[in-house]
């Protein structure tokens, strides 16, 4: 079933927003398991009836919380996207930029991730649920990528975004279990891996290294179901 949205009127989208937030604190405070509808409607102020007008689940208010924190990473990554050409520039200004926005859901995060890490979760952003807000983060890396002056061949070109926000996984669930004062390890995880990133990627144009370059995307597309040899 797709996310609700039935009320698009600015009042329609205070109350939308209402029930997120209260959503996102009670799945602090309570855990995603130990938090019900009735408990997030009645945090928002708003009736059991009129909750699920809006959302259909509480899956589909975590696919919000994705939407909205799209959408704030987006934003806070437009300066940097807008100034610089450097592929290292622009891929460390955006994930500094994802460390920023999602600073004040960091201790959600820790009870959140214990639902989403399931394989079979639909919170899982591998899951189809959560395909809308990956497309839209692969989108953004697609920009970071072809915005830059980086020289890679057509084949990396068109997968490289992918394997980029796979990248940026591997910062987030590192992230989620920093407990370092304002996230510091995680920032130094991004400072001195994106030089390595852009390093492969500057060597992935010369014929030497294709074969391997080759080999890293097919592993992609095989673990991504796209092509399933067993």
């Amino acid at each position: 079933m797709a996310a609700r949205r039935p009320d698009t009127s600015e009042r329609g989208e205070q109350t939308r927003t209402r029930i997120v937030d209260a959503a996102l604190g009670l799945f602090e405070e309570r855990g995603y398991e130990g938090t019900t509808m009735r408990a997030v409607a009645a945090a928002a102020g708003v009736s059991l009836g009129n909750a699920y007008y809006y959302f259909a689940s509480k899956d589909h208010l975590v696919q919000a919380f994705y939407e909205r924190s799209q959408v704030e990473h987006l934003a806070a990554s437009r300066p940097v996207l807008d100034r610089e050409r450097d592929l290292g520039a622009r891929l460390s200004g955006v994930l500094h930029a994802w460390l920023d926005t999602n600073r004040r859901y960091h201790d959600f995060a820790v009870t959140f991730f214990r639902t989403a890490a399931d394989p079979d979760s639909p919170l899982s952003p591998f899951s189809p649920q959560s395909q809308p807000a990956r497309d839209a983060a692969i989108a953004l890396y697609a920009e970071v990528l072809h915005g830059s002056d980086a020289k890679v061949t057509p084949a990396v070109r068109e997968r490289l975004p992918e394997m980029l926000w796979l990248y940026s996984m591997g910062v987030v669930l590192y992230w989620v279990h920093d407990r370092s004062t304002d996230v510091e390890r995680s920032r130094f995880l991004v400072d001195r891996t994106v030089p390595l990133v852009v390093r492969l990627v500057n060597l992935s144009r010369y014929r030497v290294l294709r074969g391997v370059v080759d080999d890293a995307m097919d592993i992609v597309d095989e673990l991504s179901g796209r092509r399933l040899t067993r």
